[in-house]
């Protein structure tokens, strides 16, 4: 696929526009071309390249939308998808919830794209598996795992003059290695913009030690624990708690932000001091689109501050009801922390657990976002400062709302997460007090 420039996109906009004989319309286009390898049993299993480039048109007669996507960018196919933008949205009942499209606004642009990680190539991504591979190979371990990455671009405008275009580039890789008798198993995930920020022998040499040191796991007592969470076990609860932040539903009483009599709790102090969380667009680390999908523009926010709700997402139609500004959605999750590394949280703790992974969490209560899921690939006792051995794996029932109230110590934040899937983030490792392990678990 060929990654389109901005004149080139700028050109097709331009014609759709004028094509159009609606009240509005809005354009996007995007291209993307996804590169993979997947491995099992210590050998490739598949490998391949997917591309795509579409341009969607949404037009309005009124508040009546239609909208229609293709793939096709000749002048002919160009009228067609315009015109059949047009025939849905005649036919459309009105929506009573319209919002017209937003007005012209400048675009501060992120440092979304890297040309390493846009030339990975096929060889490229086989180096990545064979360091997995070949290291197992010669422990008499089992690897499995998967490597992702992406070039794309995204192009936005409407008939108020809204423009904007922006490449992207993102890699994604997890591993699973296991003994092979399957009694031990380690997992790793690293995410990155650039390839250089990719070791796959670091990443490969971290699972294979959780692996190694999982075996013979012992059984503990349910019950509650002082847990040190590595980043990528906290990251999916956190996901499920930033859902809440929705303006709408803490208003309408659907959220765990939501207050008696129609209100929320903006303002409020929920959580411990230590934790502060932000979305910030030009973030140098995660650095995401400036414009969301209304294409508002982004802005640097901080979401909890202090342990205070700081801040809630407004669409643009409950932006107008409540009187609110509007400001385009986060693109990413940033959560503050100190430099401890994970061996210091370990070093600090006289008695608890390490959990290395959370997997297959569900929601339980969405009033209290009370979650619960297992632990898997890797936990371990740690006592006096030390991880004692391994220990088998639990169910817990648990809410990050009260996990993030219960922080001990903070630890170093990594970077979890890419265009694949949920909003980027960096998450740093944490020990909480308290935490709820219900039952145990016949997971490895």
């Amino acid at each position: 696929m060929t990654i389109l420039t901005q004149d080139q996109t700028k050109r097709i906009c331009d014609r759709v526009l004028s094509l159009s004989k609606a009240d509005e319309c809005i354009v996007t286009i995007g291209g993307k071309r996804n590169g993979n390898i997947r491995f099992a049993r210590n050998a490739v299993s598949t490998a391949g390249l997917i591309d795509d480039t579409a341009i969607t048109v949404r037009v309005a007669f009124g508040k009546r939308q239609g909208t229609a996507t293709i793939n096709e960018f000749d002048d002919k196919s160009l009228e067609k998808v315009v015109r059949r933008a047009e025939d849905l949205a005649r036919l459309a009942p009105e929506n009573p919830e319209f919002m017209p499209a937003v007005a012209r606004s400048p675009f501060k642009t992120s440092n979304t794209f890297v040309q390493k990680t846009a030339d990975i190539d096929p060889e490229i991504r086989a180096q990545a598996a064979a360091y997995s591979i070949e290291a197992c190979r010669k422990k008499g371990l089992v690897a499995a795992g998967f490597l992702t990455d992406s070039t794309s671009f995204e192009t936005i405008a409407n008939s108020n003059g809204v423009f904007g275009h922006q490449a992207l580039t993102s890699l994604d890789f997890t591993c699973t290695i296991r003994t092979e008798d399957g009694r031990g198993s380690g997992w790793v995930k690293r995410s990155a913009r650039d390839l250089a920020r990719f070791d796959p022998r670091e990443a490969a040499d971290v699972a294979i030690e959780k692996a190694l040191r999982s075996v013979d796991a012992k059984a503990l007592e349910p019950g509650r624990y002082t847990v040190i969470l590595e980043p990528a076990a906290t990251s999916d609860l956190l996901n499920y708690m930033m859902n809440g932040f929705d303006a709408r539903r803490a208003d309408e009483g659907r959220s765990f932000l939501s207050k008696a009599g129609g209100k929320n709790r903006l303002g409020d102090k929920l959580f411990d001091q230590q934790v502060n969380i932000w979305a910030d667009p030009w973030n140098p680390d995660v650095p995401v689109l400036p414009w969301d999908d209304t294409m508002l523009p982004r802005e640097r926010q901080d979401l909890i501050k202090d342990g205070r709700i700081a801040a809630l997402d407004y669409s643009l139609f409950w932006a107008k009801q409540k009187g609110v500004r509007p400001v385009g959605s986060p693109g990413n999750i940033i959560m503050g922390g100190t430099n401890k590394s994970t061996a210091e949280l370990i070093a600090n703790t006289k008695k608890g657990v390490l959990v290395t992974r959370t997997w297959y969490i569900r929601m339980v209560d969405p009033q209290s976002v009370l979650l619960t899921g297992l632990t898997r690939d890797g936990t371990f006792y740690i006592e006096n400062g030390k991880i004692k051995h391994p220990i088998k794996n639990f169910r817990f029932n648990e809410s990050p709302v009260t996990m993030l109230n219960n922080i001990e110590e903070i630890g170093t934040p990594v970077v979890l997460g890419g265009d694949e899937g949920p909003n980027p983030m960096v998450i740093p490792a944490m020990k909480v007090r308290d935490f709820n392990f219900t039952s145990l678990s016949d997971a490895v």
